[in-house]
């Protein structure tokens, strides 16, 4: 600042905050938004590491449930870490009386019988048996069990890296879970189990973080014993239209993906000893078929979002999810008198809609 002869109130000028803001900036009190840190960059001719220290102890720990076929780069931890300690500010509304670290795994890892034997305590927890079908809000008390915050949010089908964002803030050993309702009720189920996963190995990261979420989702949502049996009728069908007709039925009972059933029923076989199923070289394209005849859950539970009101997406998502998010949202704003801006970072969302969100917060 010296040499570019700036001080805090040129910089706020230039910037259009305040010079509060700047010098909270500048003391690591707060953090700018993307927009105004590139700015900031720009009056100051620094680049991106030479202006932001990276060894922050305290930095939010994210990890994507990420779409098929793309690759978690930079700049998406970067703009989760922003939404992660944007998410900070909504700390003193938390609805709990105490707020402690929720039980974890020790050492998660994949192995077929340790994700048996964690699948059993978690389906004990909720009160279900191994040949139960997990409810979706079975998984939502889960969640709110482990004081892990849901935040239902619409980011679309196809156009995003990532379809669930899981959050964990070291300073205060908070969880923030991202789910994007603008998926397949089957994958949805299935994104919410494996972000439960997450909330359980904390310590985890990167790959294996998410190859454990996956795996644990699965041997949750379709154990052992359902894979056994499953692996009698599959077994028993002498041709491939019958067993993806028993496919069909099971994952439609369940309502957990096609995919899911395959998989956990194949593993079965090989942790017995068996010979696995063979669901025909065509299973892929099946799958995506039986997909096809569901509904997002988004368009399930708003209806067509053409018509789209944030009154009705607030209210419905809270009823649904049975999450505090909005509500802390309120209370924030009731504080502080501040605009749009905080909602369209948390939720990751134009600006028109963040305008619309705040609107029926305020």
């Amino acid at each position: 600042m010296a040499t570019a002869g700036l001080t805090q109130s040129a910089i706020a000028e230039a910037l259009k905050v305040s010079k509060e803001a700047v010098s909270q900036w500048l003391n690591a009190k707060s953090f700018p938004r993307p927009s105004k840190l590139l700015q900031l960059g720009k009056q100051l001719d620094l680049s991106f590491d030479a202006l932001v220290i990276e060894d922050d102890l305290y930095a939010p720990k994210v990890s994507f449930r990420r779409i098929q076929g793309t690759k978690t780069l930079d700049c998406h931890i970067k703009k989760a870490q922003e939404m992660g300690r944007c998410l900070r500010h909504l700390m003193p509304f938390l609805p709990f009386d105490t707020f402690e670290m929720p039980p974890v795994l020790r050492s998660p890892g994949c192995d077929y019988d340790f994700l048996r034997k964690v699948a059993a305590k978690v389906r004990h927890d909720i009160k279900l048996k191994d040949t139960e079908t997990i409810e979706f809000a079975h998984l939502i008390d889960r969640f709110y069990a482990l004081q892990a915050m849901i935040v239902p949010v619409l980011w679309g089908s196809k156009k995003r890296h990532e379809n669930a964002v899981h959050i964990y803030l070291p300073d205060s050993q908070s969880t923030w879970v991202y789910l994007n309702l603008d998926v397949n009720i089957h994958d949805f189920k299935f994104w919410m189990a494996h972000e439960l996963g997450h909330c359980l190995s904390p310590s985890l990261s990167g790959n294996e973080a998410e190859n454990f979420a996956d795996a644990f989702a699965g041997a949750l949502l379709f154990p052992h014993e359902k894979a056994k049996q499953a692996y009698r009728v599959f077994h028993a069908e002498t041709t491939v239209r019958g067993r993806l007709r028993n496919l069909e039925r099971v994952a439609k009972k369940e309502i957990v993906s096609p995919d899911t059933v395959r998989k956990q029923v194949n593993k079965y076989a090989v942790s017995a000893g068996l010979s696995e199923i063979d669901f025909g070289k065509r299973i892929y394209g099946w799958i995506t078929n039986f997909n096809k005849g569901y509904k997002n859950v988004s368009e399930t539970l708003l209806g067509d979002q053409s018509d789209w009101n944030a009154r009705d997406y607030i209210r419905k998502t809270e009823e649904a999810f049975k999450t505090p998010f909005f509500d802390m949202l309120r209370q924030y704003h009731k504080q502080n008198q501040k605009g749009p801006g905080l909602v369209q970072t948390l939720m990751d969302m134009p600006l028109l809609d963040a305008k619309n969100i705040h609107a029926e917060l305020t």
